[in-house]
């Protein structure tokens, strides 16, 4: 039997678990949307680490890592700056779904949403989607096919908001980052982008 059919079960399986931690957090009333979202993306990025195929992932911070990073989290803020204001145009429905989403973890301070995403939430995430799922898709799959799964993955899981916008924008985020990271070839930047873009977009300058 071919040995590689031994690396797809854990794969699959950590998609699976995304799939279950993404409802409980976006679809269950239960707990603090802030602090759940930062579990589930902390334990996928343990495992991430933790599996053999996981260990692969390209990740080197240096003072041009942060720049790329920080550069491309104000282009992705733009992009998202102009979506919006042409969302609201064309869809009725925009306004509100684009309200919803601030909407959850009311009552949670402000410094502590900003600090969860800075530091745990936006690093973790992308540690497991680009780092681990889409490398090593991109790896069995090849890169264009690899790239496009895991953003279908990405804004698949969050169907689970029943949010058109909000599953909009993780396919318009996902396939960003995603192309960052097979361009680049190195997780740094990503994770840096995802990071401080996550941190202004829901805290010091929200859309809503």
């Amino acid at each position: 039997m071919n040995s590689a059919l031994f690396r797809w079960p854990p794969l699959v399986g950590t998609v699976l678990l995304a799939t279950l931690l993404w409802g409980v957090t976006f679809y269950s009333t239960w707990g603090n949307f802030w602090l759940k979202i930062s579990f589930s993306a902390a334990l996928l990025a343990v495992l991430s680490l933790w599996l053999p195929a996981g260990k692969k992932m390209r990740l080197k911070f240096d003072t041009r890592s942060f720049l790329m990073g920080l550069s491309s989290a104000a282009v992705l803020y733009l992009i998202f700056w102009a979506g919006k204001h042409t969302s609201r145009m064309l869809f009725p429905f925009a306004e509100y779904q684009i309200g919803s989403i601030y909407d959850k973890g009311q009552g949670t301070p402000v410094w502590l949403i900003a600090g969860l995403l800075l530091f745990l939430t936006g690093p973790c995430e992308e540690l497991y989607w680009r780092g681990y799922l889409q490398h090593n898709l991109m790896q069995r799959l090849g890169n264009r096919q690899g790239f496009l799964w895991t953003t279908i993955v990405y804004a698949g899981v969050h169907v689970w908001s029943f949010n058109l916008m909000l599953i909009g924008a993780a396919a318009v985020a996902g396939a960003f980052w995603g192309l960052m990271y097979w361009r680049w070839g190195n997780l740094a930047p990503v994770i840096v982008s995802h990071a401080i873009w996550s941190a202004v977009i829901f805290t010091f300058l929200p859309m809503s």
